[in-house]
């Protein structure tokens, strides 16, 4: 079996965001889980909260280690099936700026803006893994995320701050929420996070969710998750820092930006990285989608950005950072975002950040 390198990382950044429709579903029916995203309680108190920030030192965020996720492996939901997108690869999202979320239908486009920049499509020749030096939203919304295992480990991964109706969501992957049937405590993110600095202060989860299909059996093709977070100093997350708009159901192959706090050599999780290229089918043990990357452990659950500008920072996040092979060191992949990822969304910005 072909074994796969997970990744840590923390992703922020800042955007506001409109939704459309577009695309095709994802395949997720027929596997005999329910549909909906499977959620828990994580610090629903003032105390719990306060002893999550209290945990989380200077020192203990610098020895956090990157998570490792399980290796990706077949199940009867991987191969393609009609009405996915693997038989509708050519069609076209339709997106038209300005659209309010609705709750119809099955495909949905978050656009992002900031002060009225609306993300564009780029083309880029490929980065593998470079730092980020020009600024733009995606510093503010792109975090570190830190958490303590069920070992009794700390860990980090990558996250990112999306608009949302509760204005408090925090996208990444399933196994940064959750890995080998635990689910993982003291969960932060820190947005902006800058060799050490946190600008824009620590933000505690009250409630992680995730899909069905990953918290029934780790399927490395579902390796999707969101956290609710508390408002800090009276103020909620996006308020603070934006959010960055999110995709569904789009086609594939598009030409994509990704982004994390890889932390395991040769980086060390003090910067932001990103690669940017075109993205491609794997072929190998998952429906995923790949990309030319060097970023190492850390980056897990950084975003993929398709009509990412560089000018601006903004993009509509179609996917996470999850894993890698063993063998192919140098390209990274990421889930498909279908109906499964936009139940996850939608339960999570309907959730009381409180």
């Amino acid at each position: 079996m072909h074994r796969r390198v997970a990744l840590l990382s923390t992703v922020a950044l800042t955007l506001a965001g409109t939704l459309v429709a577009g695309g095709t579903a994802h395949a997720g029916a027929g596997t005999g889980l329910d549909p909906r995203p499977f959620g828990w309680s994580a610090a629903d108190s003032w105390s719990e909260r306060r002893d999550a920030l209290q945990y989380w030192t200077p020192q203990r965020m610098l020895a956090a280690r990157p998570l490792a996720a399980p290796e990706p492996r077949r199940t009867r939901s991987d191969g393609p099936t009609q009405g996915t997108p693997w038989a509708t690869r050519g069609a076209s999202a339709r997106v038209s700026q300005g659209t309010p979320w609705r709750t119809g239908g099955t495909a949905r486009v978050a656009t992002a803006s900031v002060t009225g920049a609306t993300a564009q499509q780029a083309v880029v020749p490929n980065s593998p893994g470079l730092q980020w030096t020009d600024g733009g939203a995606v510093v503010r919304t792109v975090g570190r995320v830190f958490f303590t295992t069920a070992e009794g480990g700390n860990a980090s991964c990558s996250g990112t701050a999306v608009t949302s109706a509760n204005e408090s969501v925090v996208m990444t992957a399933g196994h940064c929420v959750k890995l080998n049937g635990a689910s993982h405590r003291n969960w932060v993110f820190v947005p902006g996070f800058d060799d050490g600095r946190r600008p824009f202060g620590t933000w505690v989860a009250t409630r992680l969710l995730t899909t069905q299909q990953w918290n029934a059996r780790e399927d490395i093709n579902f390796d999707i998750a969101a956290a609710v977070v508390a408002p800090l100093n009276g103020r909620t997350l996006t308020d603070v820092v934006g959010g960055q708009g999110v995709a569904f159901n789009q086609p594939r192959r598009r030409q994509m930006f990704s982004f994390g706090y890889p932390a395991a050599a040769p980086f060390d999780g003090s910067d932001l990285i990103y690669c940017s290229g075109r993205a491609f089918d794997d072929n190998v043990m998952t429906r995923d989608l790949g990309l030319r990357c060097n970023m190492t452990g850390g980056s897990s659950g950084g975003p993929w950005f398709a009509g990412f500008n560089e000018s601006t920072g903004l993009g509509w996040l179609n996917s996470v950072n999850s894993f890698k092979y063993d063998f192919a060191p140098n390209f990274m992949f990421g889930p498909f975002f279908g109906n499964e990822a936009m139940a996850v969304y939608q339960a999570a910005q309907r959730a009381n950040a409180l």
